[in-house]
């Protein structure tokens, strides 16, 4: 389909998507880019691009596909570093967690190319990151939620649609501040809890001794409280009003349970937990509620 992927960004979610482009045929040739050389040689020596180039600009120059894996907060620069290269034919794609900062960007930046851009957020990661974890399954049956807007081409937007899907991803459209609310609310609130929880914990005088006695639970819980912490920091502070506000909600429905617990009401108590475990227990993921 494609005969050149410009990939700025060799690490986790740029190399997945290389190898899963290679993997599926849809490529004859990757050039990538990264801020680390090291990195970027890296990814050549494993296979996951075919040439290093020195700089974003020269990583898009010839391609007909390109790639942003990159921190939001980086997104703008990476626009302004390529726009002189790319055009509305480019079929142009990001894999960030926030989608509105990143529309912003591109209406600033690539003016009257911004048809080109299909703004995507792939639902899928690792608590590891790097190109040595780069895995061409990581996409594999995953959502990945397009936020076009106004200007974006329709052909450009269908090829972005038809990537994945030959990818194995079950596509999901939706406006870029949809995008954002939803997400604040079942993944940025979450990350924020695992991350707010595990450092309480720590900095308990018996922090550690209670940290050594968690079991299967905890470690479930707080799986992505690992995560990549330039990575997080960049997303929960790109979509701040959203998830002050989901925080907020949070804190209202936590302080309510603790009232229960306090005046020792054991049937809202009850009543409370079997709401959520049913919920919980009926929840499947990529599965909307009527």
């Amino acid at each position: 389909m494609f005969e050149q992927l410009g990939l700025i960004g060799c690490g986790l979610m740029g190399g997945s998507f290389a190898l899963a482009l290679k993997r599926a045929g849809l490529v004859k040739r990757v050039v990538g880019y990264s801020k680390s050389p090291s990195t970027t040689e890296r990814a050549r020596q494993l296979g996951v691009i075919d040439v290093e180039a020195p700089s974003a600009l020269l990583a898009v120059s010839g391609a007909d596909i390109v790639l942003l894996a990159v921190p939001v907060a980086a997104t703008e620069a990476t626009f302004k570093a390529i726009r002189h290269l790319v055009s509305k034919e480019t079929l142009i794609m990001d894999v960030g967690s926030t989608k509105q900062d990143v529309v912003d960007a591109a209406r600033r930046v690539l003016r009257d190319n911004v048809g080109g851009f299909v703004p995507c957020h792939p639902v899928t990661g690792k608590e590891v990151s790097g190109v040595e974890h780069a895995d061409p399954d990581l996409y594999a049956g995953k959502q990945v939620i397009l936020t076009p807007i106004e200007r974006t081409q329709v052909a450009q937007l269908n090829k972005a649609v038809q990537v994945w899907e030959a990818l194995g991803c079950q596509v999901v459209q939706m406006a870029p501040d949809a995008h954002d609310a939803a997400y604040a609310a079942v993944s940025h609130l979450p990350h924020l809890i695992a991350f707010a929880l595990v450092n309480a914990i720590a900095g308990q005088t018996r922090g550690n001794e209670y940290l050594g006695l968690a079991g299967p639970g905890f470690r479930d819980f707080t799986r992505i409280a690992a995560s990549d912490p330039k990575m997080w920091r960049d997303v929960l502070l790109a979509n701040k009003q959203e998830l002050l506000e989901q925080s907020k909600l949070f804190r209202n429905t936590l302080q309510a349970l603790e009232a229960m617990i306090a005046s020792g009401n054991a049937d809202a108590l009850e009543g409370f937990i079997g709401q959520a475990s049913q919920l919980r227990a009926s929840w499947r993921m990529g599965q909307r509620r009527p």
